[in-house]
């Protein structure tokens, strides 16, 4: 039996596409015409991914909802009102603490380092390939439809606008997995090399490795409060919990997919006592519906890029595009970088034009694993609530 090659990690593909890239960048030698083809590339994927948003919006938002709202009970409404709920209150947190923290080192005389630096390379040429409607109308259409589909199943009809749209989402996701996910390191390295070229990357990444700590202690702050308060309600220990969960976190992690850590959940929902019934209803549901360590870490890098280019950061403004972005990433697919690309669209409502949207996958890319590892292990912690309501509410029903 032949045995599998070492597979490099996407997590470590990054970091080997950033190192690279800042240091091509100060190749002083090197033509300006090679730069410019980096910068060409660069702009041919990002007029792809353009492309691409508003087709997944539609092909991932509009199943999602037709199948979340099915069937849907007091266990499903408890399930799903906790996930988000915790999503919600993971972006808050992320975002107070960043908008206190981050001013001590993404300071006036930094910001205008990174906005007086070079433009970089001038791009070659373009394709001017343009989407085929517009991101507001993806989200009304998706919104629309998927309700709809919703409230027609519910009436026994609806299953081949269904398969219709599922069929649609599994082609984006092919596209994500087969031809956006695996360009990303070249992507990076693009970025970072044009950032070095321009001047601006060690300002930028003096500002990245600080995002990066406060968003990883964010993610462990975040899972020992919820165990806390889950441990407490059910009457379990929480640190037992979380020991249970260590080979959840790093399947996690090392797979940067909710959807591959599954198999892994099931098992840790059993050692922590929650009943079959909840934890095979549960845990595949919450792989797709909380994502409060995505939230953490995708608030903490939009926070510092607003800061960085000296835009406004009003609770107002970040309190709309967390309770949105809270719904949108339900669009996530089981893939690495699933989250940031379903953010992308919402990025306007903070002010983030398509401009900003390769500086906030390099930010976030390399941080999905810690994001991904927190997604899975509060699912179990939710598990564990949503089984001693379910219990109480049976042992209820058995005593009258």
């Amino acid at each position: 039996m032949a045995k599998k090659g070492f597979k490099i990690p996407l997590a470590l593909k990054l970091v080997i596409a950033i190192i690279l890239g800042i240091i091509v960048g100060q190749f002083g030698f090197l033509p300006e015409i090679f730069f410019q083809v980096l910068k060409t590339l660069s702009g041919l994927f990002s007029e792809f991914l353009s492309f691409i948003i508003p087709l997944m919006i539609v092909g991932l938002i509009i199943p999602g909802i037709a199948e979340l709202a099915e069937g849907a009970g007091k266990l499903l409404g408890i399930t799903v009102g906790i996930s988000y709920g915790s999503t919600i209150v993971a972006g808050i947190l992320a975002y107070t603490v960043a908008s206190k923290l981050f001013p001590m080192f993404i300071t006036s005389d930094l910001a205008n380092t990174i906005q007086e630096s070079g433009e970089g390379a001038t791009a070659l040429f373009s394709m001017g390939l343009e989407p085929m409607f517009s991101v507001t109308a993806a989200i009304i259409f998706a919104f629309m439809l998927g309700l709809g589909i919703s409230w027609l199943r519910a009436r026994g009809r609806g299953e081949a606008l269904v398969n219709v749209f599922t069929d649609f989402g599994k082609v984006i996701d092919l596209t994500l997995q087969t031809v956006v996910i695996p360009f990303l390191p070249f992507y990076i390295f693009f970025n970072f090399a044009d950032m070095s070229y321009s001047g601006s990357v060690f300002a930028v990444m003096s500002v990245f490795w600080r995002v990066l700590v406060t968003a990883i202690v964010l993610h462990l702050l975040y899972l020992a409060c919820m165990f806390a308060v889950v441990g407490a309600y059910a009457g379990k220990n929480p640190i037992q919990m979380m020991k249970n969960q260590i080979p959840g976190w790093l399947t996690a992690a090392g797979t940067q997919s909710s959807a591959a850590t599954i198999p892994t959940n099931v098992e840790i929902a059993r050692k922590n006592g929650v009943s079959e019934q909840i934890t095979n209803f549960v845990v595949p549901l919450c792989a797709t519906i909380h994502l409060a360590g995505s939230m953490i870490t995708i608030i903490s890098c939009v926070t510092a890029i607003l800061m960085m280019y000296s835009m406004p950061i009003s609770i107002g403004t970040m309190a709309g595009f967390i309770m949105v972005l809270g719904i949108a990433m339900v669009a996530a697919p089981g893939a690495p970088g699933g989250a940031i690309m379903s953010a992308l669209p919402f990025l306007p409502m903070v002010g983030l034009t398509e401009a900003f949207n390769q500086l906030a996958i390099s930010l976030y890319i390399t941080q999905d694993s810690f994001g991904t590892a927190t997604n899975v292990s509060g699912d179990n912690a939710i598990a564990v609530i949503v089984d001693a309501i379910y219990k109480k509410d049976k042992k209820a029903a058995q005593a009258k």
